[in-house]
């Protein structure tokens, strides 16, 4: 953790709605006048996407069925651990872009599902931000969680979280059910291994509950909207969160224990700024003082 050179991240699964939170804080950053250095965790995989396709590939015909993105050997975790250590001290370090589509790679002039070349982190920003897949994670080589000095996980209930990846996997980027449940089953050695147990780390959790049947998500025709929903909000340290101030803005939100308060599903948006707009400015008044 760094007073000068703070971090925040956010954690979670593919599908469970990291993106979303993103835009919040990208909400907070630019009203607050902040300057963040925006690391996206799809950087730290170890192989571009025809890489990944070859690996999984040779995996599969030497008995692995079990090869995925959530794992130590795809991903350079020591790597993203040497930046958060070493923007924490310095307030730069290393990253490069992983470019998803042919609108991002256009600038590059590069082929989508590529790398950008390492780069450093632009100078005089006030914050480092990540958001993806693994800024809790803790193994016996690293400790990416003791690095975050706010860090949040976004882990919707089991089911929503499948329903939304199906979704966005068919929808967005044209896959059919059978290969996203298949994507679903080979990730799940990796994603109770290195995926659930971040959220022990993290500071604040975010998990979606639908208030509908979701009981089989993979005929499931739409995702659940916020309004059918409840958000629960969990605090590791409740000390110093205004918990009347929020059941006071956030009409029909009730406590559930005493570090967590459920609120409908549409207001967590709201919540969000409401919890995370002062965490910024505390970490900007230290810095300051600094």
């Amino acid at each position: 953790m760094s007073v000068k050179h703070p971090i925040i991240a956010i954690t979670g699964s593919s599908g469970a709605g990291t993106t979303s939170v993103t835009r919040t804080f990208e909400n907070i950053f630019r009203r607050e006048k902040v300057t963040a250095a925006i690391i996206e965790g799809d950087s730290f995989h170890r192989y571009d996407r025809l890489e990944m396709r070859k690996k999984a590939a040779d995996a599969e015909k030497q008995g692995d069925k079990n090869f995925s993105h959530f794992g130590p050997t795809t991903n350079l975790f020591s790597e993203l651990e040497t930046l958060f250590r070493t923007y924490g001290e310095t307030g730069t370090g290393k990253r490069r872009k992983y470019l998803h589509d042919h609108e991002e790679a256009a600038p590059y002039k590069q082929e989508p599902g590529t790398f950008t070349p390492w780069e450093d982190v632009p100078s005089a920003t006030d914050l480092l931000f990540y958001e993806g897949l693994h800024g809790a994670v803790v193994t016996p080589e690293v400790n990416i969680a003791q690095h975050p000095d706010l860090l949040i996980g976004v882990v919707p209930v089991i089911n929503l979280e499948w329903i939304q990846k199906l979704w966005r996997d068919k929808s967005k980027r044209g896959y059919s059910t059978e290969a996203v449940t298949d994507t679903i089953l080979r990730r799940m050695p990796d994603y109770v291994n290195y995926i659930c147990p971040q959220f022990a780390h993290t500071h604040v959790n975010f998990q979606r509950v639908p208030c509908v049947d979701t009981s089989n998500p993979f005929i499931a025709r739409e995702i659940p909207a916020p309004d059918e929903s409840f958000v629960v909000i969990r605090f590791a340290n409740p000390k110093g969160i205004d918990f009347p101030y929020l059941l006071n803005m956030i009409h029909d939100s009730f406590m559930s224990r005493a570090n967590t308060v459920v609120v409908p599903g549409g207001k967590m948006e709201l919540a969000m700024q409401l919890i995370f707009t002062p965490f910024v400015w505390r970490m900007m008044e230290r810095k300051k003082k600094a």
